[in-house]
């Protein structure tokens, strides 16, 4: 298989649930990766240590059958295998190129996580949704094969602005891209409030959209220095820090007509349990706007 063919390739309709975590098949990795996948598993064996269950698990009976009923292409990709097969999480799967050191495999391996990656925040992100599919639709996904129709037009939506999200300890780079995601929405002015910044937020703000006017308010302690501003805006332009010691929580304010409440100081992100959240009221988006 060459680059073009892998590009073409719908990886994100390879990735299966199972066990609760997003898994790939040991065949379809092999085929991605110009394997066979009697070579693909030798490796694994041989290499076993490098495997925790939470990179590389085999199927049972009930597991492997479950999964051939529900999506029937599979009826003929495994149906004359001798033994259960293999799956990858996101974590097998790049430990599995670094062994093989493959340039098609390390290539193949970066395109398939960022699909797993996407995939996972698109389902975090549209929860609400999934959990309004009622089980018939579900059976309806499964066999007729919509579930690609749902995840495009999910795609088209994702911009759409949530209420509340929810991110657990290690979630660094899903919560990290909903900050940018909503810093990229600004046409002309943000205001960040935080009083335990660092220059983490700088590399935030470059994300930014050009000549978007951008604020911040901290305490006078905060590991931030003039220095690292000037610099700053000989580059991106328009970038103000002014001190404050009234606010305790953390606060983003898009155009003066968005309020986003950040449970966690945004030097932080990922390392705790916390929430992000669109406040509507008005009277409280006032407020803040008057002190920024």
């Amino acid at each position: 298989m060459n680059v073009v063919a892998y590009e073409a390739d719908n990886i994100k309709n390879l990735i299966y649930t199972i066990r609760g975590k997003q898994v790939m098949l040991d065949s379809d990795v092999a085929r991605l990766f110009e394997y066979e996948t009697k070579d693909i598993n030798r490796n694994v064996k041989n290499n076993i240590d490098r495997f925790p269950e939470y990179y590389c698990f085999q199927l049972t009976e009930n597991e492997y059958e479950a999964l051939r009923c529900k999506f029937f292409t599979l009826k003929g990709r495994g149906k004359h295998r001798k033994y259960l097969p293999y799956v990858f999480t996101e974590h097998g799967i790049t430990m599995l190129a670094g062994i093989l050191k493959s340039r098609v495999a390390i290539n193949v391996s970066i395109k398939i996580v960022d699909t797993f990656v996407e995939m996972r925040k698109l389902i975090l992100n549209n929860g609400q949704v999934f959990e309004r599919l009622t089980t018939m639709e579900y059976k309806m996904l499964e066999h007729d094969k919509k579930f690609d129709e749902v995840f495009e037009e999910l795609q088209r939506n994702k911009n759409e602005e949530f209420k509340q999200q929810v991110f657990f300890n290690g979630q660094i780079y899903d919560s990290y891209s909903l900050i940018i995601d909503i810093i990229k929405t600004a046409q002309k002015k943000i205001l960040i409030i935080d009083n335990y910044i660092d220059d983490t937020i700088l590399k935030m703000l470059t994300k930014k959209n050009k000549d978007v006017e951008a604020v911040i308010l901290t305490l006078q302690k905060s590991n931030i220095t003039k220095l690292d501003i000037q610099k700053f805006n000989k580059e991106y332009t328009t970038l103000k820090v002014a001190k404050t010691d009234k606010f305790h929580d953390r606060f983003i304010v898009i155009d003066n007509e968005k309020l986003y409440h950040i449970g966690v100081s945004l030097k932080d992100l990922g390392k705790k349990y916390f929430a992000i959240s669109k406040i509507e009221d008005r009277e409280y988006l006032e407020k803040i706007n008057k002190m920024g």
